[in-house]
């Protein structure tokens, strides 16, 4: 793009930055991420992403990238353990996959989508407008000021974009630390659940034959201020005190902390200045769910920003990020809390410990949970209805008649998706309008596949985000219950009709006016 002022100013290279990158490529919107640091990381901050981020991951086809993701069957909720395939496609998340992979990964998909990323660039400052803001950047070469449609904030707990738009972060400061080092030369007795021993809690996951990655909580200490990290002599020290084993002849690889400082940002768009991932929740990291709320609040972004930026959004598209994302964020604070107070909390917390494993006996509380901590139980509010998947994220399934062979091989685009099950030349009459950002889809579920949620299904509206935004068809109250942002209603319930005119009500309020014959643009 060179000296070119680009649609979308990021600010921050890592999963979060570049996931969205990618996504606005997709959308065909330009874009440079700017990120401080020279080189990336290579550090592991996240061990992993859960299950619904490696559906995310699969729906762009980046999963194979990985190489073999193997997924964690047990996990546990607050130090109670529970089993995470009780859930359909459910896991405690991707199994060791380090941050420095994950970066790698995407910044490989942003270079072949021709993503500008520029480092050792650091935003020292923005003005923002009714049209556009102007960015302050250091850069190698002097100060510069780039300017942009819209500039969002990928940079973290401490985001210098979320300080200087002046969003507030309510939240919890820290309460307790938790230190850790990546070592290799050892060996421990694994951990991966956690062991509350008398001093506190230790966790250790094996990385490989010789390498540990140690963690623990050690009561009484005192949260730290700034940034400095404990020396590998303080962590070695720790743990031998909390469990007797001996680290010190191991190779520290990287040491660290966290705490479980809770904050959200009040707003996710200030007009032209939006936030994304750690720049918009903290919390205490536990299952995974930190980077993989950010990775979902950029594929939910993405599309969104796109369509306002090449003009076809309907109105109130955009702030659907807020009104969508800041729940998911929200959630993902409570269960951290209350999985901290459960996990690392004194023995005065035995009693509820106790009453909770004692919930957790239950079906219905287990699958709550998972739901929850997995992210696949999470439903937008896209209108009336109650069919199932109405809201949801779209089940991976084998598809027959169809080159793409599944309906997350439909998404790879990052477009919408009209998946017609039945082969009706009026829903793909009414769809073709918007074939310039829809595609319409004609395919079966194969016959071995698990159908049960497509049961009474003749055809799905799916967002580029994976959701399904309506659902036609007898077992969907006729087929026409639609939404989306400014909703007036659903068309009347009838026949085939009827559900087109839901479906055009549907593909207008998530796309748009149509581009042929039905509108204009």
């Amino acid at each position: 793009m060179g000296d070119t002022d680009p649609d979308v100013i990021i600010v921050g290279a890592g999963p979060v930055g570049l996931m969205l990158a990618g996504e606005l490529r997709l959308g065909g919107v330009d874009c440079v991420v700017l990120e401080r640091s020279k080189e990336p990381t290579d550090q592991s901050r996240a061990l992993g992403f859960t299950a619904r981020t490696i559906e995310t991951f699969d729906q762009r086809g980046l999963l194979p990238r990985f190489g073999t993701v193997d997924t964690i069957p047990v996990g546990h909720f607050g130090g109670v353990p529970l089993d995470y395939r009780e859930i359909e496609g459910g896991s405690y998340g991707a199994k060791g996959v380090p941050q420095s992979l994950t970066v790698a990964v995407l910044s490989d998909w942003t270079r072949e989508l021709g993503v500008d990323v520029r480092r050792g660039w650091e935003v020292v400052g923005f003005t923002a407008g009714a049209d556009g803001v102007e960015v302050e950047v250091d850069t190698p070469d002097g100060p510069r000021v780039l300017r942009a449609a819209y500039l969002v904030g990928c940079d973290g707990g401490r985001s210098t974009v979320r300080k200087r738009a002046g969003i507030g972060f309510p939240g919890y400061d820290a309460r307790i630390e938790m230190s850790f080092a990546e070592v290799s030369g050892v060996r421990v007795r694994p951990r991966p659940n956690g062991e509350r021993v008398p001093g506190g809690l230790v966790l250790a996951f094996q990385q490989g034959p010789e390498l540990f990655r140690v963690t623990y909580h050690e009561r009484g200490v005192v949260p730290r201020r700034g940034d400095e990290p404990p020396t590998f002599a303080e962590v070695a020290a720790a743990w031998e005190r909390l469990t007797g084993e001996d680290i010190r002849g191991g190779t520290p690889l990287w040491v660290g902390r966290f705490t479980d400082a809770s904050r959200q940002a009040g707003e996710y768009r200030r007009g032209r200045v939006l936030l994304a991932g750690d720049a918009a929740h903290i919390h205490l990291p536990i299952g995974g769910q930190g980077m993989s709320a950010g990775v979902q609040d950029a594929v939910n972004l993405g599309w969104k920003l796109a369509a306002e930026i090449k003009g076809y959004a309907p109105a109130g598209l955009l702030d659907t990020y807020h009104t969508e994302r800041h729940p998911v964020g929200a959630r993902v604070i409570l269960n951290t809390v209350a999985q901290r107070l459960l996990y690392l909390g004194d023995d005065q917390m035995l009693p509820l410990r106790e009453l909770f494993a004692e919930l957790m006996t239950q079906e219905s509380v287990r699958a709550h949970l998972i739901g929850m901590v997995t992210g696949l139980d999470i439903r937008y509010d896209v209108g009336s209805g109650d069919h199932p998947l109405l809201g949801r994220r779209l089940p991976d399934r084998e598809l027959v008649g169809v080159e793409a062979g599944s309906t997350f091989g439909l998404l790879h685009p990052a477009r919408g998706v009209l998946l017609d099950l039945a082969g009706s030349a009026t829903l793909c009459d009414a769809a073709g309008p918007w074939a310039d950002r829809v595609d319409t889809v004609t395919a079966r579920l194969a016959p071995d596949g698990v159908a049960e949620q497509f049961d009474g299904v003749d055809a799905l509206l799916v967002r580029p985000d994976g959701y399904v935004a309506w659902v036609g068809g007898p077992g969907a109250a006729g087929g026409v219950p639609v939404g989306g942002p400014g909703a007036a209603g659903n068309a009347p319930v009838g026949g085939p009709g009827a559900v087109a005119s839901g479906l055009v009500d549907a593909l207008t309020r998530w796309f748009g006016r149509p581009a042929g014959p039905r509108g204009k643009e």
